[in-house]
């Protein structure tokens, strides 16, 4: 059912059985109660919406999939009231509610609107194409490269580094360090060898996180994050970390490197893109509204 629905709007799939799968073991979702699946009188599904709530439940997450306006509505209710029961749980007087959409799916982009939701920021999915041998970048003078996080000490500092850059950008919500270690344990298109760290004079300023999740669908490797912390940025770190990511997948015979990146945020993270030859291929918006809980 999502894969006609995102078939119909973009052309494509974008999605296996396996990130459907990802969604529902994810460390905070109760599949009893957070998950709606809507099937017609024949038993196939119509509709399916979720509601996931981050951190202490402030800042919850909607997704609604449904070519039926009517059951699109009722999901939307159904997230929405899932969304104010999380916060009335917590004991918050009032919730940050948000959604990402596809920019091509006027239904949905209606739907919020007509909910008092405003689109807060843009996500452009980038690609670049791999046509042949992609020459492996040197590395940067005075920094070491650590490949993998096998160890606790390693993957606290992996962690850290995601937070530190991370912070007050619109939207995350930094995981307990245990909950973000079964998060990513749970999902099937990571390992633990897909994590590069970068370290200058013993401390770790960098890091990049690959994953299988274009492997399936477009036979693509996929950079899942890309941080450098502030006072080491403008030092070619991210620039390296992205050339060796595209020199590992063309090696690997992948056809592209993929990547998504939020282009509001207050780093220059598409000029960065751009720059190493990666072009937007898809386009997507992040809705928001505060919503009381009672």
């Amino acid at each position: 059912m999502l894969a006609a629905y995102n078939t119909a709007l973009i052309g494509i799939a974008d999605g296996t059985v396996d990130d459907v799968a990802d969604r529902i073991v994810e460390p905070g979702f109760d599949r009893r109660s957070d998950g709606f699946l809507v099937l017609a009188g024949d038993g196939l599904p119509v509709g399916y919406g979720t509601a996931f709530g981050r951190g202490d439940r402030q800042v919850v997450g909607i997704q609604v999939w449904s070519q039926k306006p009517t059951v699109a509505d009722w999901l939307f209710e159904q997230t929405l009231q899932r969304a104010r029961e999380m916060g009335r749980e917590r004991g918050h007087a009032e919730i940050t509610v948000d959604s990402d959409v596809y920019r091509a799916d006027e239904s949905l982009r209606a739907l919020l609107a007509d909910h008092d939701f405003t689109a807060s920021t843009t996500y452009q999915r980038m690609r670049i194409d791999h046509t042949g041998p992609v020459a492996t970048p040197e590395e940067p003078a005075d920094v070491v490269v650590r490949r993998g996080a096998f160890d606790d000490a390693t993957r606290w500092t992996a962690h850290e580094i995601i937070i530190d850059s991370f912070r007050g950008q619109l939207g995350f919500v930094a995981r307990p360090h245990e909950e973000w270690i079964e998060y990513l344990e749970a999902t099937a298109s990571f390992d633990w060898s897909q994590i590069t760290l970068l370290e200058i004079d013993g401390r770790a300023v960098a890091i990049r996180i690959c994953n299988n999740e274009f492997v399936e669908t477009e036979n693509c490797g996929s950079i899942g994050m890309l941080a450098v912390l502030d006072e080491f940025r403008g030092r070619g770190l991210a620039k390296f970390l992205l050339r060796e990511a595209f020199a590992r997948d063309a090696a690997d015979g992948r056809a592209g490197t993929i990547l998504n990146v939020d282009t509001d945020n207050s780093a220059p993270a598409l000029g960065l893109y751009l720059s190493v030859g990666m072009n937007p291929t898809l386009v997507s918006d992040g809705w928001c509204r505060i919503l009381p809980v009672n």
